[in-house]
């Protein structure tokens, strides 16, 4: 067994010679490899080792010795805490640039066929890009209401003054509903004890139509009506773009932010946005895409990359509200698109009423079943799929679906590399893939999307 050549609690001076998926760096101590956030490649720094394992270490930086290039003065006084973003240190061209090297290893150990990744598609302007904003409200450590994020792997709340990713208006309106809850004296929520009225504020915004939706989510269902009627009095006073404000019962023990019920306060409990040349519904409980500039990007390459054809028959997996079906409905000749949420599938459906498509099939069921009934019982077969699959990746069954019908197009997009470069590794014998896309859908963080495109080989 060889010796470990760190120790815990003390200080080293290492080169940093690459960074990892996380954009954390790596160094190398007689072969042994240390993992440290906010350091770049190429650096030289000091640093504390934190944690000792059997086959690696982690670092806490506490001296850049030699900067590199690519290192930027962080523009984010939370940033350290927060966690939303993961590479504010670095220029954006090198989060690009680092985006598509974690991509292109992955594809390096895992595929038979090397490709090479495109270079990232990044955005013009990548402030206050996100679309959706989620606040917890708790107790800050003077023990006043307050809300921000919660620090990275705890339920601290951390106050956010201002954040670079977040749209300028969710944060005032956050704002406004946290001095509400304050002059009123409302109760808050406590995690342990499971107490408390007001858990989380989520704000919607469409990009293009400047629609807003507020979501109150609370621990009870009995109305406060005057509470209620004052609310949306002050909301609706200062942002006349608040179309709808929607009360969210949530009192679950759980991380997750939606309870299953929602009461329309103000509105009709949806907001509208623009996409392309389409109109999209977006109700408390739909998953739309957090980042819309990038997000027509990411679904033109895809389309335009599949080449398709007035004769298709397009299958849309995992199709959410419809829009990848519906960006494609005029390419192809029918689109079929399958998602487990009601919801998701009741919004896909209206849209594609308001976008007046009529070559548009949506139904609720789990793909792994109902892609499986479409051919197997319904004898449809498509001649192209595009997968949207959550960040856990495809299951077997429909990889072997797919494998058994052949269709001759297929393009994967990802929230996650990991998983995506696994299932294009089962389909490679088959497949020939062509190209991956990556586009950055979340600037300054770690995550990347990519569009992966596959053809059958003859």
């Amino acid at each position: 067994m060889n010796k470990i050549p760190v120790k815990k609690n003390e200080t080293y001076i290492v080169d940093i010679v690459d960074n990892g998926f996380g954009g954390e760096g790596i160094a190398k101590i007689d072969g042994f490899t240390i993992f440290i956030p906010n350091a770049i490649k190429g650096e030289k720094c000091k640093i504390l080792i934190v944690k000792v394992l059997s086959s690696q270490a982690y670092g806490k930086l506490i001296q850049i010795i030699e900067a590199s290039e690519n290192r930027v003065e962080v523009d984010c006084s939370t940033y350290q805490r927060c966690g939303g973003c993961d590479l504010r240190h670095m220029t954006y061209e090198n989060t690009l640039k680092l985006k598509k090297e974690t991509v292109q290893s992955l594809v390096n150990k895992n595929l038979k066929n090397k490709i090479t990744v495109e270079s990232t598609i990044g955005m013009d302007n990548p402030y206050n890009y996100r679309n959706k904003a989620q606040y917890p409200v708790g107790l800050n450590k003077e023990g006043m209401p307050d809300i921000g994020v919660f620090a990275q792997r705890t339920h601290t709340i951390i106050p956010i003054e201002s954040c670079k990713i977040q749209t300028e208006v969710s944060q005032r309106i956050a704002k406004t509903i946290l001095n509400f809850i304050r002059e009123k004296n409302i109760s808050v929520y406590n995690e342990e004890k499971q107490t408390g009225l007001f858990r989380h504020i989520v704000v919607k915004v469409g990009k293009y139509t400047n629609q807003v939706m507020c979501i109150l989510v609370v621990n009870e269902k009995k109305a406060n009506n005057e509470i209620e009627h004052d609310i949306v009095k002050v909301l609706c006073a200062q942002y006349p773009e608040i179309k709808t404000i929607v009360k969210n019962i949530n009192n679950e023990n759980t991380n997750v932010i939606l309870g299953k019920e929602n009461i329309n306060l103000y509105g009709d409990g949806y907001i509208e946005d623009k996409l392309g040349e389409y109109t999209f519904k977006i109700s408390p409980m739909s998953f739309y895409q957090v980042n819309p500039v990038q997000a027509e990007i990411l679904y033109n390459t895809a389309i335009e990359a599949a080449s398709l054809s007035k004769d298709d028959v397009l299958f849309d997996l995992y199709c959410g509200i419809g829009t990848i079906g519906i960006f494609a409905s005029k390419y192809v000749k029918q689109v079929y698109g399958i998602e487990i949420v009601p919801q998701a599938i009741n919004d896909a459906v209206e849209n594609a009423r308001i976008n007046n498509i009529k070559n548009a099939e949506f139904m609720v069921g789990d793909v792994e079943i109902s892609f499986d009934e479409l051919i197997n019982k319904k004898n449809i077969v498509p001649t192209a799929i595009i997968v949207d699959p959550p960040r856990k990746g495809l299951d077997d069954k429909t990889i072997q679906n797919i494998l058994k019908i052949k269709p001759e197009k297929l393009v994967y997009i990802s929230c996650n590399p990991a998983t995506m470069v696994r299932d294009l590794s089962k389909m490679e014998e088959i497949y020939n893939i062509n190209r991956i896309q990556p586009v950055d859908m979340f600037p300054f963080t770690k995550h990347v999307e990519c569009v992966a495109v596959l053809n059958l080989k003859k």
